[in-house]
């Protein structure tokens, strides 16, 4: 037996069912807080003419699709680095005694006790 999962965009206003292609999902924030909304062409445009006054007499403060990039920490490597470190010394690799070991290095390694 087969499930047919069907999503239908709906105005989140008025409750209008959207066809295929019509329709706008709006983002906006106010005091901090941001918001998404799914409208109809009709009242995408009606939103966007509520707004006007404030967005012109507004200071724009940039994108606000730009947050901040914070990299994810690193997952820590299940390698025992001074193992590595001394296996690459005596397999004539050269290493430093402490930082990043060279991709090249761990993979030898990493063969080498596999």
């Amino acid at each position: 037996m087969a499930t047919r999962h069907i999503a239908q965009l709906i105005d989140d206003l008025d409750g209008t069912v959207l066809e295929q292609g019509e329709g706008k999902q709006l983002n906006f924030s106010v005091e901090g807080r941001s918001y998404e909304i799914d409208l109809s062409d009709t009242n995408a445009d009606k939103f966007h003419a509520a707004l006007a006054p404030f967005v012109n007499a507004a200071r724009s403060i940039g994108s606000a699709s730009r947050q901040s990039t914070a990299r994810a920490p690193r997952a820590k490597s299940d390698l025992d680095l001074n193992s590595v470190r001394e296996w690459a010394r005596a397999n004539g690799h050269t290493v430093s005694d402490r930082g990043r070991i060279a991709g090249p290095v761990v993979e030898a390694y990493k063969a080498a006790n596999a």
